[in-house]
């Protein structure tokens, strides 16, 4: 050891080796990092980097050792043959890329190691190859000992430098792997030159050197500087690129690309950070989950970019909406979910999704089109419905699709018993696709009468579900679940087909109304598929009465318009349904040509007992008979009722009072009874008319 330092400090010109020693640790601490590269790539980016890194490596080991010789102090004339002094340059930069293939190929074999000992040895066979060009007057005498040991420190630190780089425990092993190249550049170079001892040879001639040390140094010093400059610089720009992929890759992993809100992901870290937070045990987090109603309507009305856009603007407006220690995210297609934390009352939590659902509600203006929005709202709470983010999240949703059967706009708070239920609507939605395909839908009818004579004028035709297992299942509970499922259309054009071909065998005084769901509405063939039915069950186009709500109306205006309008040129009665329930009823009735408007069966149930409601259902028969419009009143089980509806002018009603929703078979009983009644009313009136013609006394002469 201590002949290797006093080679290092005495046969040795120091200036020079503070050069090599810098180039020695610039390029093993790029070649270590060129290295992480190789095994990170593949394919063609794999042999770039390997080309880089062998370059680096090779050209650094090679500088380190020429610039130690040119500051090897010697009493006499020395030179170097270019020819082998390239050949080493050549080999060491050779042996670098086999070592660091071989150490590449694998991510945990033994291969790593001997790569390194191959790098290593590349590094003893570039020494000595370099020697054998250093040409002096005299001989060169050995010290094998020597000789051996910087073969084996080449060697071993080689593989070292391999191993940490290869086999990270911590971030702090790339400085380890860098470390271990320069300790197997340095002994082994140091100790090898400690092997040597040169006899001078009297009459012995070298060739010339080409130029003097300074300029050869500063040449070589220059040349992989330039090299090491060139590299690093494609290495930082990879690196730069990297990180940004990175930190796109990571907004991709976190945040919608739609609308640039936090996404699903996002939310949950979020919620999870907001629940480890929240140390006082008396704030809340409360998590709201949104649920937009018939988004898909618009996009099947108006097109995708329509529908992307009426999110960006919506997206715009619940994040302008938010609060201090508020977060809004899309977690869906059609999905929100908003975090508010240290909420310490539950009506705290009700402002909250007040004051986003006036951000849902709008009109959005996209292109001059007025787009109007409705949500179920859900809400859980922390810790009073868990601390798990995804559970969470989950029960929100659950409570926000609750709120979407209670009808629209509505909010709801979780409860225990929604789990269940979901669990029960998930297998209803699978039952549902097979109820179609296997004919257990039926088609209800409920009568519909005149208010003065009772008599029937027509039928509403409503489905069932006739389940295997559960019976009859009330539309109130699988129409939504086929709504969000997609299968409305499917049910709605059987509804339409069996409801046809059924009344086109009753007698032709009775009409027939069939409810179109606001995504039928959206359809631009309805009409046309209406018209296909008519003409196929051969009904008379007067009999048929097509209920529309006001859902459907508000979507999208224009094309509702279009396809009432066609509605009506094929001859079938247009019927405003539930009317007074939306908050637009009266504008609707002054944009569209309705035929018909049923009165919502809530204002008639309460006339007698809320004089609001009374005075709502005069000012709708007063406005509908200054329009022209007959009414309809829903909802009648009361003679009361009756009566009240009766004064105020109203010509027709259907309710329990005449009748419940009742099957083919008994409708027709109900007509076979009314029309026994009409014969006998008949029979009794033209007895009355014969008895008055005999009663009055005849002309003389008659």
């Amino acid at each position: 050891m201590l002949t290797v330092l006093s080679c290092i400090a005495v046969a040795h010109d120091l200036r020079y080796v503070a050069l090599a020693a810098l180039i020695c640790v610039m390029g093993s601490v790029l070649s270590m990092r060129l290295i992480a590269r190789v095994r990170r790539s593949r394919d063609s980016r794999r042999w770039l980097w390997l080309f880089l890194a062998s370059l680096v490596a090779g050209s650094t080991i090679w500088t380190t050792h020429f610039a130690s010789m040119l500051g090897y102090v010697v009493p006499f004339e020395r030179s170097f043959e270019p020819v082998i002094t390239l050949v080493s340059l050549l080999m060491v930069i050779a042996s670098s890329a086999a070592g660091f293939m071989l150490a590449a190929r694998t991510s945990s074999s033994a291969f790593i190691e001997i790569g390194g000992l191959i790098f290593g040895l590349g590094i003893a066979a570039m020494h000595y190859t370099g020697m054998s060009a250093f040409l002096v007057p005299g001989y060169i005498e050995w010290n094998w000992n020597f000789v051996v040991a910087s073969i084996l420190l080449g060697g071993l630190f080689g593989a070292v430098a391999m191993n940490r780089i290869s086999r990270p425990v911590t971030r702090f092993c790339r400085y380890g792997a860098s470390v271990a190249m320069i300790i197997a550049i340095v002994t082994m170079h140091f100790t090898g030159m400690s092997a040597i001892t040169i006899v001078p040879l009297g009459g012995t001639e070298i060739p010339p050197q080409a130029m003097p040390d300074g300029y050869m140094l500063a040449a070589v010093i220059s040349i992989n500087l330039l090299i090491l400059a060139t590299v690093g610089s494609a290495y930082a720009i990879d690196v730069h690129s990297s990180k940004e992929a990175d930190a796109n890759y990571e907004r991709l992993a976190l945040f919608d690309a739609l609308t640039g809100l936090p996404n699903r992901t996002n939310a949950e870290r979020t919620l999870a950070g907001m629940i480890q937070a929240n140390t006082q045990t008396t704030a809340r987090v409360v998590v709201v989950a949104i649920d937009l109603e018939q988004f898909r309507n618009i996009n099947g009305a108006h097109g995708q970019q329509t529908g992307d856009a009426v999110l960006r603007q919506l997206s715009a407006r619940l994040h302008d909406a938010l609060q201090p220690d508020e977060f809004v995210a899309r977690i869906g297609g059609d999905e929100f979910i908003a975090l508010k934390r240290n909420v310490f009352g539950r009506g705290d939590a009700m402002r909250f999704a007040k004051r986003l659902h006036l951000a849902i509600v709008g009109p959005h203006l996209i292109d001059d089109t007025r787009i109007s929005l409705g949500s179920g709202i859900g809400i859980a709470l922390s810790p009073d419905h868990g601390m798990e983010p995804r559970q969470l999240i989950t029960r929100a949703e659950l409570a926000a699709a609750q709120a979407k059967t209670l009808g629209s706009n509505q909010i709801c708070r979780y409860t225990e018993g929604m789990d269940e239920d979901n669990r029960n609507r998930a297998v209803l939605a699978i039952d549902l696709r097979a109820a179609i395909a296997g004919n257990q839908l039926e088609i209800y009818y409920q009568p519909q009468n005149d208010t003065r004579t009772r008599e029937i004028v027509g039928f509403e035709a409503l489905v069932r579900w006739n389940h295997p297992s559960l019976g009859t299942i009330s539309p109130g509970l699988f129409i939504p679940i086929a709504e969000r499922n997609g299968l409305i259309l499917d049910i709605g054009d059987y509804v339409l087909r069996q409801a046809c071909r059924d009344a086109a065998s009753w007698p032709e005084r009775y009409t027939v109304a069939v409810n179109v769901a606001p995504y039928q509405l959206t359809q631009a063939d309805l009409p046309a598929r209406v018209s296909e039915v008519l003409g196929e069950t051969g009904l008379d186009p007067r009999r048929l009465e097509i209920e529309l709500t006001e859902s459907g109306l508000i979507e999208d205006r224009n094309r509702a318009l279009s396809t009432i309008t066609r509605l009506r040129e094929l001859g079938v009665t247009v019927a405003m349904d539930d009317f007074g329930t939306g908050y637009s009823s009266l504008a609707l009735l002054q944009n569209f040509p309705f035929d018909k408007i049923k009165i919502d069966r809530s204002f008639v149930q309460s006339v007698g007992e809320k004089p609001q409601s009374a005075a709502i259902v005069r000012a709708t028969l007063l406005i509908a008979e200054s329009l022209g419009i007959p009414v309809l009143a829903e909802g009648v089980e009361t003679e009361e009722e009756l009566s009240f509806l009766r004064e105020q002018g109203c010509p027709t009603v259907q309710g329990f009072l005449f009748g419940r929703p009742m099957p083919l078979a008994s409708a027709q009983v109900l007509m076979l009874r009314d029309g026994l009644h009409l014969a006998s009313l008949a029979d009794r009136l033209q007895g009355d008319r014969d008895a008055a013609e005999k009663s009055v006394p005849r002309a003389a002469g008659a």
